[in-house]
């Protein structure tokens, strides 16, 4: 049992934390078939996804399901059902001709108190349901039993848990991609927009001069010029940033780019450092560079440092990231401790002057946010360490 409440606790995405719950209810009551239906307001179900089917079977069999037999009152009743045999319900109405045949049958509501967040279905079961002692009843018949059903019940607590959770990352996911797109059209406006602003301007005095006193017109040509270099060159720093991130030569090699592309682009002295780094799951390595992206914007933009560190070190057992700058650093109630974990699996490091939530403003607030975000989702821990004056060096660390 606690296998199985782990499986479906430790993913974020709702659609795979739906099928390592089929998964897991299936290996836990050693059933051949299981299935799990999530409800919509249509009179359908918005996912249903099962285990013990082939690809080409779902395709056979047809659309997805209707709430009609015994999904139907499932759903209306709202109570665990256990059957010897499917087929002689009354709520029974039969299923298309290449769906498999069903017997023995257990069903259990997913509730998130009066709401149902879905249904865990089961069924033919594959071997006489065993004692507490893990050995089999001698006198048991094929099918669940009642301890079966209690099984399946707790764990659908834990699974409604994992659903509610997975929900919430997701949506908090979308509003992370929000705040980007605010942030970013922030940065437009104020590095390109009032560059752009203050070179009309100086562009309309330089016109006005150049009769009178064509001396004093040639300085606001050249104070032009250098602005619409410096909208130039932010304009070229807001769609790097923008780009896809190309990491065919893995994250060793694309932090190096990075580092090497905004040496040449700003005034401070960016440094990437890698220490025997192996190969990470393409999902881990997207997120740890995006980390160091937003953490590298966060230097350059808001803290006015002169010198910037991206260090990748691998240990035996995690890897870690660590972008250290030396400017003006955050302020406390930028990046109080309370919203953090204590270093636990999603957690930060807390203490004074660090933690991994910010607070009511600050410049960086939002790339905060969602570089810890991006951490959880793999599992990784995130720190700033942090204070006026002193720099800041954030760290995630990504067990292997």
């Amino acid at each position: 049992m606690s296998s199985a409440v782990l499986a479906v606790t430790r993913h974020l995405s709702v659609r795979e934390v739906l099928q390592v719950i089929v998964r897991a209810a299936a290996r836990l009551l050693d059933a051949r078939y299981a299935a799990l239906g999530v409800p919509d307001d249509q009179g359908s179900f918005a996912e249903f996804v099962v285990e013990g089917i082939t690809s080409a079977q779902w395709e056979r069999i047809g659309p997805m399901p209707r709430q009609h037999g015994m999904l139907a009152a499932m759903l209306r009743d709202n109570e665990p059902k256990r059957l010897a045999d499917i087929r002689l319900d009354p709520e029974f109405e039969g299923w298309p001709a290449a769906h498999p045949v069903l017997k023995d049958f257990l069903g259990v509501p997913i509730r998130d108190g009066d709401e149902v967040l879905g249904i865990i279905f089961l069924a033919n079961r594959r071997n006489p349901p065993s004692s507490a002692a893990g050995r089999p009843e001698p006198d048991a018949e094929p099918g669940f039993c009642e301890r079966d059903e209690e099984l399946l019940t707790l764990f659908a607590a834990h699974a409604a848990i994992a659903i509610t959770n997975a929900r919430l990352y997701e949506a908090n996911r979308e509003l992370t991609v929000v705040a980007e797109r605010t942030r970013l059209a922030r940065e437009l406006h104020d590095a390109v927009a009032q560059k752009l602003f203050s070179l009309r301007l100086t562009a309309r005095a330089a016109s006005a001069l150049a009769e009178r006193d064509p001396a004093r017109a040639v300085q606001e040509l050249d104070q032009v010029e250098r602005l619409a270099a410096d909208a130039l060159a932010e304009l070229r720093a807001v769609i790097f940033e923008l780009r896809p991130a190309d990491l065919a030569d893995g994250l060793a090699a694309s932090l190096r780019k990075h580092a090497e592309v905004l040496d040449r682009a700003f005034e401070a002295h960016v440094t990437c450092d890698v220490e025997g780094v192996p190969d990470l799951p393409e999902e881990h390595e997207l997120v740890l560079f995006r980390i160091a992206q937003e953490a590298l914007h966060n230097a350059l933009r808001h803290a006015g440092a002169r010198t910037v560190r991206v260090r990748l070190v691998s240990r035996a057992d995690a890897v870690t990231l660590e972008v250290a700058d030396d400017g003006r650093g955050i302020a406390p109630f930028d990046t109080p401790a309370n919203g953090a974990s204590g270093g636990g699996r999603n957690g930060a490091e807390t203490g004074p002057g660090k933690g991994d939530t910010p607070g009511n403003g600050g410049s960086n607030g939002l790339g905060l946010v969602s570089m810890r975000d991006r951490a959880c989702s793999i599992a990784g821990t995130l720190s700033i360490d942090t204070a006026p004056g002193r720099g800041t060096v954030i760290r995630v660390e990504v067990a292997l």
